[in-house]
């Protein structure tokens, strides 16, 4: 889903949305809220109207605290009308698995994805549901101008901004339907046996599903106990949460009935379990694999697995995003359960511990992406590693790296913002670019946002020579993408890095970068002047290759401008690099872009003399697609000097080389060179 926007000079947006196209289905079990579906169902039928009256999508609001239920409520809803959206249905969550806000635009084009274009916006009935939208602003550009289509929104509270929206203020459970949730978890019969005992259990707790469910599933492992007595168990748990460092934001702030759930189900874990569990709060993105437990806690990846199977059978832990067979599971720490950990973490475990712990888990992601971008190139790594950190084939790499993406550029993040670890920071952020890169097309943002953590890292440490580099890829990013603007500034900002740590491999790739983002620009003045000042550097390097390339660079810009004496001479140079480097077929192509300039300029017989020469080097190297090539060219050439016969002859014999299988012994074509141009002399003067 991650784009770099185009044009605009617009900002990449990076933590992209997680959408879900076809029919939205609920998950898992879901009791009461009659009179709240009642209400939104009534609030369907009644027209949208924008901020200056117009008529629009009907926008409905789901509003409560996290792990009330809001979503659940959503997607039944969505579930329960999806069938009179014929246009497609949309899940987006609107918040990224770092807590920060999905841009409105991002949004807008991954709906558009999704939904494609198949009618007129006007005339479209969609339904979207968007999850956990924490400012109006986010909905700018989502709200369809279509009276047909459906918006629910989900959210902490009222959303001012939105005209026209009625929000549904969700609350606990009211008490049958919470023993009815109960009983479904722990068993009719447990329900049956103490119903007051039942309904004591969920006033306690409020009503508040996630409290519930987590006292329900710690009951479940506890057969012994009554209702009775987790009622009682719970009443003796304190309602103040535990003491931090810093004061969670408001929406992150735990109701009392969920904290005293929590608390009463971490404080009877084995310490080693509830350490584990402290310590997931620090897994990149919110999502847990086994690879990344064991790392946290230092303790064998099976294990791990083990504990974290355990945690989902006590509702601690979801089932994250599907990986597929060949890999294994990833789980969600539900964000309701964020800010209690951070507390208890910060109160039980020592500073260094944390640290020590983060630092394992970056080491850990290191070893996994260097694995992943061996198997994506298709080469072996040593094997002195344990089996869990390899990959069967490149398509499961693929598969892990796509999967795991998210994780993966929060984990960099989170290494860049310690400020302590900025060596693994940029070991981490390396092998991660590599991968992406092994993989190809589709991560132009995730490198964008890779390499502006590295120049993040370098500004703080005053490491010039990695700055210029950052610079540098972040700016080809933006050429490719079009942001021309934004690359030049990239560029003369990598100039100035470069030289300031005398590094003149990095100074000779920008002043090429700059000469070539020019010449996008269609300003071949500019375009040469860069070229000249990369090819100056070059020269003074010695760098014969760099030379050659950079010559052919200028001669194709002063011919395209119509100066072909200098274009003339530029290609000549480039041919006689190419001779240096013993690169035949680049001298023969240099010759024959000799011979165009040559004719453009109205001198057919030397064009003639360079396509004879070019031909005959690019014989020598062997290069039959070529040779064919520059028969074509002279097959022109004879064409205006009048002589239709040889040009026929140039044409068949260009005609059986590139028609011809590729070991097929190559044929002399009429009037070619059967000596090579006199030593001594320019290429276009034999």
């Amino acid at each position: 889903m991650a784009d770099v926007p185009s044009g605009g000079g617009e900002e990449p947006v990076f933590g992209p949305p997680v959408v879900r196209g076809g029919r939205i289905g609920a998950a898992g079990v879901f009791v009461g809220r009659t009179r709240e579906l009642g209400e939104l169902r009534g609030e369907i039928g009644r027209a949208g109207l924008g901020a200056r009256g117009e008529k629009r999508a009907r926008v409905l609001l789901v509003a409560g605290r996290p792990g009330v239920g809001r979503t659940a409520l959503a997607v039944r809803l969505a579930e329960d009308v999806a069938g009179d959206y014929p246009d497609g249905q949309v899940f987006l969550r609107m918040t990224t698995p770092d807590g920060d806000p999905v841009r409105a635009g991002h949004a807008a084009r991954a709906v558009d994805r999704a939904l494609g274009r198949t009618r007129e916006p006007g005339h479209r009935r969609a339904l979207l549901v968007l999850d956990d939208v924490q400012h109006a602003d986010q909905l700018d550009g989502l709200i369809p101008d279509a009276p047909g289509s459906l918006v629910v929104v989900t959210s902490d509270g009222p959303l001012p901004g939105v005209p026209d929206v009625r929000p549904c203020t969700l609350g606990g459970l009211d008490t049958p339907a919470a023993v009815e949730l109960l009983a479904h978890t722990i068993g009719s019969t447990r329900v049956t046996c103490d119903p007051r005992a039942a309904e004591t259990l969920v006033q306690e707790i409020g009503g508040h599903p996630t409290a519930l469910r987590l006292v329900a599933a710690w009951l479940v492992a506890r057969p012994t106990l009554s209702v009775a007595d987790a009622a009682a168990r719970l009443r003796a748990v304190p309602a103040e949460p535990p003491a931090t460092t810093g004061a969670e934001p408001p929406r992150a702030t735990a109701q009392g009935e969920l904290l005293r759930s929590f608390r009463l189900v971490h404080d009877d874990l084995p310490p080693t379990a509830a350490r584990i569990l402290r310590l997931l709060v620090l897994a990149p993105a919110g999502t847990v694999d086994a690879q990344v437990a064991s790392a946290l806690a230092g303790c064998s990846v099976a294990a791990a697995q083990s504990t974290l199977d355990d945690f989902v059978a006590g509702a601690l832990l979801t089932p994250g995003p599907e990986t597929g067979p060949e890999l294994p599971p990833q789980y969600r720490l539900p964000g309701c359960f964020g800010p209690l950990l951070r507390g208890l973490l910060e109160s039980r475990d020592r500073p260094e511990e944390i640290r020590l712990a983060r630092a394992r888990m970056l080491e850990r992601t290191v070893r996994l992406l260097l694995t992943c971008g061996a198997a994506l190139a298709e080469r072996r790594l040593p094997d002195d590693g344990p089996r869990s950190l390899s990959f069967d084939s490149r398509g499961t790499a693929v598969a892990w790296l796509r999967s795991r993406q998210p994780a993966l550029l929060a984990a960099a993040r989170t290494a860049v913002a310690d400020g302590d670890l900025d060596t693994l920071a940029r070991r981490l952020i390396a092998a991660e670019v590599q991968a992406l890169q092994a993989v190809g097309a589709g991560t132009a943002a995730e490198q964008y946002e890779l390499h502006g953590l590295v120049l993040d890292v370098a500004e703080r440490r005053g490491l010039d020579r990695e700055k210029a580099a950052a610079l540098i890829n972040l700016g080809d990013l933006d050429a490719v993408a079009g942001r021309s603007d934004r690359a030049l500034e990239r560029y003369r900002a990598a100039l100035d890095a470069a030289r300031a740590c005398d590094d003149q491999e990095a100074e000779g790739r920008v002043l090429e970068a700059l000469g070539g983002t020019y010449q996008e620009r269609r300003d071949p003045q500019r375009a040469t002047d860069w070229y000249g000042r990369a090819l100056a550097l070059r020269q003074e390097r010695g760098e014969t290759e760099h030379e050659a390339r950079l010559h052919g660079r200028i001669g194709a810009l002063l011919t395209y401008d119509g100066r072909y004496g200098h274009a003339l001479r530029e290609w000549r140079a480039a041919a006689g690099a190419y001779r240096r480097l013993g690169d035949l077929a680049g001298q023969a192509r240099a010759l024959t872009e000799a011979a165009r300039v040559q004719e453009y300029a109205g001198y057919p017989e030397d064009a003639l003399r360079s396509c004879r020469d070019a031909l005959y080097w690019a014989r020598k190297a062997g290069e039959r697609r070529l040779e064919g090539a520059i028969l074509l060219r002279l097959a022109d050439t004879l064409d205006r000097l009048g002589d239709p016969s040889g040009a026929a002859a140039q044409r068949a014999a260009a005609d059986r080389l590139l028609t011809a299988p590729v070991n097929a012994p190559a044929t002399a074509p009429a009037n070619a060179p059967l000596n090579p141009p006199a030593a001594g002399a320019s290429p276009a003067e034999n």
